[in-house]
């Protein structure tokens, strides 16, 4: 199994706005209330990519920025995962393409691809590292989750895993419907360094196990309706203080075993 150490944790979905807001509310001890998430700010981002930026990138940046921390970006790993990507920016493009005027926005024609939060995210930090963007449709958190594993193992670099989905317009929301927007981000480091906080240890198990669940039927909920909160059961993992062993979908076939041991 790949083990690494947190260091660092971003989240911003409905009711949880910020780690330090969502601890006691992820361990049980505070109820959940479901709440409108504030419009993300893209915060980092300089002010003329702000304003080209899309809602779902300005929610990756956000929640990238609270992980990261005070930690230089300079040379990090990161693995930026989504099911949808800019899925509202494409759905313009085809409603553009389907009238009679198609000339297309360059912003827009720029911002339509998978990749374009990662991309912004690189600029505003001056990123030199390695930076992948994937999707696994459902179990995009899972699979980016396996990917970070990987990168800490065979690199040995601290990766940045980011992950985020925003619910897509009409009329695709008919066919992939997603409840609400929902972002999370973790720092791993490969080296128990000041400043961590969790053990993490992880494998691929090829049986197709069910995913851990949450007890709350509001978390539960929210899990179910965004790929990104998938990574719900590890925050109330961390949240709760204790260690535990939870399972993630991520793909092949198989699952995602962690072994979370916090230090809090």
């Amino acid at each position: 199994m790949r083990r690494v150490y947190i260091a660092g944790i971003g989240v911003s979905g409905p009711g949880l706005e910020g780690w330090a807001a969502s601890r006691a509310i992820l361990a049980g001890i505070e109820p959940y209330a479901p709440a409108a998430l504030s419009r993300p700010t893209g915060t980092g981002l300089p002010a003329t990519e702000r304003r080209r930026s899309t809602l779902v990138t300005r929610l990756a940046v956000d929640v990238a920025g609270a992980a990261l921390g005070g930690a230089d970006p300079g040379n990090i790993v990161a693995v930026f995962a989504s099911s949808g990507g800019e899925v509202e920016v494409i759905h313009g493009i085809f409603e553009q393409l389907a009238g009679t005027d198609r000339r297309l926005s360059p912003t827009a024609f720029h911002n339509s691809v998978h990749n374009a939060a990662s991309g912004y995210w690189s600029i505003a930090t001056g990123c030199r590292g390695a930076v992948d963007s994937l999707c696994g449709y459902d179990d995009s958190f899972g699979s980016g989750l396996a990917e970070a594993l990987l990168r800490c193992g065979q690199e040995g670099r601290d990766v940045l895993l980011v992950a985020y989905d925003l619910p897509p317009p009409f009329p695709v929301a008919e066919f992939r419907p997603l409840s609400a927007p929902f972002g999370m981000a973790l720092l791993l480091r490969v080296s128990a360094a000041p400043g961590v906080f969790a053990e993490l240890r992880g494998g691929f198990l090829p049986e197709g196990l069910p995913a851990t669940r949450l007890d709350d039927p509001g978390l539960e909920s929210l899990r179910l309706g965004n790929p990104a909160a998938r990574g719900l059961p590890l925050l109330a993992a961390l949240a709760r203080g204790l260690d535990t062993e939870i399972r993630l979908g991520c793909g092949m076939g198989g699952c995602l075993r962690l072994e979370v041991r916090p230090w809090l």
